[in-house]
């Protein structure tokens, strides 16, 4: 029965779902918007599934305020703060030390400077560098304050938390600055001395996760995850609106095919997830990891019309994905590559079979993480298309016919030494093993 594609071309429950989502006013983590965004989620997806529920646990909060670099013209940058940096005054030497290499914090002398490094990496070099990893080897380096450089043009800068779920806040103020701001600065005021200035305030607060089943009632559950939080500055409509958007979505194709499914199928809409990861952490601990099956993260979506898939090495992954592509002769993109930066690595770095479900755009997070993450930039048409592609994995995933094994942690170690990954997450504090 193919009728539920053509329900989808014409379905409205996600997109509006979406909309819902990004007219609230904030959802940062541990937010009062987080919160509405968590609920109105859970309702959404009641609609369709068995059960719906939220599960609330701590999280460290944090309310961002002013921020600024003065400079010795008696300016000042106009700048953003960095979630999870602390409050403080940090003055030195203005270093730009460009796209902010391992390499290059080796040979620079940073102590007690305020540090500049771009958000991008060379073209040759041969893997991602996230945010936190530069920031942890400007702290090592004894840098005094931290400015992160967004890459795209625009005028906007970038933000993004610098802690993590272990140890929450940083140890030197942190701030975004666009690449206008940026380039100025460098070009103005490289080795001279500039003043970087925090407001921020921390706070105990909650989050929340946004559970709903559906399906038989089975040991083994496939995991069909999203993130509902975003960063105070933006809608986050790409990130990560559209993939909460798309669970709704998927649970409404789902309950019309319920019945055909042999596998529960479980949606976790994970809070706090740009400060951390810490919802999925949460739901990982409190789970026996035997029984998922795999998990289906959306994250990214329907930023451009071709579908990415992380496989993290798992071929009947890969497999899987390949021939939901050539069902629908519509590419998806298939990276084997290791990804650890998102909800599904909390259970991926034990073993568990799981995908990144993103968008293959060129150019990073384009316009995710700054204000310019908004409704206006996503396509209806591409929203739908995802939705029938994701809807026919997950339908595929949770068939009794598709098997695919645990790894072992060893394994899923040896894959990010070999990707040149274990450095960077040794000294962020991610390192698992």
């Amino acid at each position: 029965m193919t009728d539920w594609i053509g329900d989808t071309f014409t379905s409205t429950t996600g997109w509006t779902h979406l909309q819902r989502l990004v007219d609230t006013p904030t959802r940062m983590a541990g937010s009062d918007g987080e919160r509405e965004a968590a609920a109105a989620t859970r309702d959404a997806l009641a609609q369709h599934a068995d059960d719906a529920w939220l599960d609330t646990f701590p999280v460290q909060g944090w309310t961002r305020g002013d921020s600024a670099i003065e400079t010795p013209a008696d300016t000042t940058a106009d700048t953003i703060a960095l979630p999870r940096s602390p409050a403080g005054t940090a003055a030195g030497e203005f270093v730009d030390l460009g796209y902010g290499l391992p390499a290059d914090f080796e040979d620079a002398d940073l102590d007690g400077a305020i540090v500049m490094v771009a958000a991008d990496v060379p073209d040759w070099y041969d893997r991602h560098l996230h945010r936190r990893e530069k920031y942890a080897h400007a702290v090592a380096a004894g840098a005094a304050g931290f400015v992160y450089m967004n890459h795209v043009a625009g005028c906007l800068p970038a933000t993004g938390s610098v802690g993590t779920g272990d140890d929450p806040i940083g140890e030197i103020p942190a701030v975004g600055v666009s690449t206008e701001t940026g380039t100025r600065l460098s070009r103005r005021f490289e080795h001279d001395t500039v003043t970087l200035t925090v407001d921020a305030d921390t706070h105990d607060a909650t989050s929340q996760n946004v559970h709903a089943t559906l399906g038989p009632d089975t040991d083994a559950e496939l995991l069909v995850t999203s993130h509902v939080d975003a960063h105070d500055i933006t809608d986050g409509a790409m990130d990560n609106g559209a993939g909460t958007a798309m669970a709704v979505e998927l649970a409404r194709i789902l309950a019309a095919r319920e019945s055909a499914l042999d596998t529960r199928v479980h949606f976790v809409c994970f809070g706090a997830e740009e400060v951390g990861l810490v919802g999925s952490h949460h739901d990982a601990a409190q789970r026996d990891l035997d029984d998922v099956r795999a998990v289906l993260n959306l994250d990214g979506v329907v930023r451009e019309r071709t579908l990415k898939l992380y496989t993290h090495r798992f071929d009947a992954l890969g497999d899987a994905a390949n021939a939901v592509s050539d069902t629908f002769a519509h590419p998806i993109t298939v990276a084997p590559a290791l990804n650890p930066h998102s909800d599904h690595w909390a259970y991926v770095k034990h073993g568990v079979p799981g995908y990144h479900a993103t968008s293959d755009a060129a150019g990073g997070r384009g316009w995710g993480h700054t204000s310019a993450d908004t409704l206006d930039k996503l396509e209806l048409r591409t929203f739908r298309e995802h939705a029938i592609l994701l809807a026919a994995l997950a339908a595929r995933l949770a068939d009794d016919g598709f098997a695919v094994a645990h790894a072992s942690e060893a394994d899923v170690a040896a894959g990010l030494t070999d990707a040149g990954l274990a450095e960077g997450m040794q000294i962020t504090g991610d390192w698992p093993y």
